[in-house]
């Protein structure tokens, strides 16, 4: 499977939802590197933690074990050898009997291209490989990302920009700073406005009343990232961001900067004018271009937007085929999942952001 990360540094994730555990390798990490262990989990954390109230039984989600590191960590300190850590899996293999379901497509997961790219031989409890429980692994990996980008002053965050038909605004494209970022971390549904934020939760909440789950967005930012960051063309440093950001499930679109809104512009309204601050920094007045011109950033904030499916796991009835028998069938025992998988891809999508950051900055002068 396709589950090795490769440019500068290599992420490699293995495992399964139901399997005993999942875990990850990163590889060409720098020696000497200090990982603060509390705030590698409380980056996890955020991955694993429900946004509804306690009482609420719409969304349960069972703890995994903290990771166990297998090599490449010593006294905190990175050896320059791989650095692997693993997760024990407490559901393991103990959860309902997929036997049943082990030929119905289910509608909008992978069981179905999974079966036909693997055979037949696929795991597909909980969604195997597939599952959104990979970016788990992932997280861990851009956590020890983030904290190498910390040291050298770089902070990356992310916001619920929306759900369903719920928005928030997001933050200043041109302006947005570690202060920022850090606020948005310290909550825990990251939300730019708690009180549109408190609309969201009861809107995810009636739909997992209904047997329905949500979609939403994520903006997702990066400040004081030098200027000279990435290559051009294929080595883009939005085309590693993109690679890492659609290892994500549940992610179907993607835009830099203003995006798609750019094609409603005129090139007067489009182009970012440049200036020098009273610092002497080179910026620019606007940020259309989301901190990245040419695959290079620019030194301006790098900003990107996501969109996050519905969560595919619902309660209702659906038709679906058995691939096996070639019948049509309907899909009535579907355990409902997270109603809302938005609040919860926060991090995973900040991590996406870190291992790019990180990977490109690596031949970047003083870096290392």
């Amino acid at each position: 499977m396709a589950s090795i990360w490769n440019h500068r540094i290599s992420i490699s994730l293995f495992g399964e939802a139901e399997g005993p555990a999942i875990g990850v390798v990163l590889d060409n990490i720098p020696p000497g590197e200090y990982v603060d262990i509390e705030a590698l989990a409380r980056f996890m954390t955020r991955r694993t933690r429900s946004v509804f109230l306690p009482d609420d039984p719409a969304h349960q989600r069972e703890q995994m074990d903290f990771p166990s590191v297998l090599s490449g960590l010593i006294n905190n300190r990175t050896t320059g050898s791989p650095l692997c850590a693993f997760l024990n899996n407490p559901r393991g293999g103990q959860t309902v009997d997929f036997q049943e379901l082990s030929h119905l497509a289910r509608p909008g997961h992978a069981d179905y291209t999974g079966a036909m790219r693997y055979r037949g031989f696929a795991d597909v409890r909980s969604g195997g490989h597939l599952s959104e429980r990979m970016t788990i692994p992932l997280c861990f990996a851009g956590a020890v990302c983030q904290q190498m980008l910390e040291r050298r002053g770089i902070y990356v965050g992310a916001q619920v920009t929306s759900v369903h038909n719920i928005k928030d605004k997001p933050l200043s494209a041109t302006n947005v700073s570690k202060d920022d970022i850090l606020r948005l971390r310290s909550r825990r549904f990251p939300v730019n406005n708690p009180t549109q934020g408190k609309k969201m939760l009861a809107d995810i909440q009636n739909a997992a009343a209904g047997g329905e789950s949500l979609g939403g967005t994520i903006a997702c930012y990066a400040v004081n990232v030098p200027a000279g960051i990435g290559s051009p063309i294929f080595e883009g440093l939005e085309n590693s961001i993109a690679q890492l950001v659609f290892g994500i499930p549940g992610v179907r679109g993607l835009e830099f900067g203003s995006g798609f809104q750019t094609a409603k512009m005129t090139g007067s309204q489009c182009n970012d004018e440049f200036y020098v601050d009273d610092f002497g920094h080179v910026k620019t007045q606007t940020n259309h271009h989301g901190g990245i011109l040419g695959g290079i950033s620019s030194g301006m904030p790098i900003c990107f937007h996501v969109a996050v499916k519905p969560t595919a796991s619902i309660a209702k009835p659906q038709a679906t085929v058995d691939y096996s028998a070639l019948t049509n069938e309907v899909l009535h025992n579907e355990t409902a999942g997270v109603p809302c998988l938005v609040p919860e891809a926060v991090p995973s999508v900040e991590a996406a952001m870190c291992i790019a950051l990180v990977s490109h900055m690596l031949d970047y002068p003083n870096f290392v």
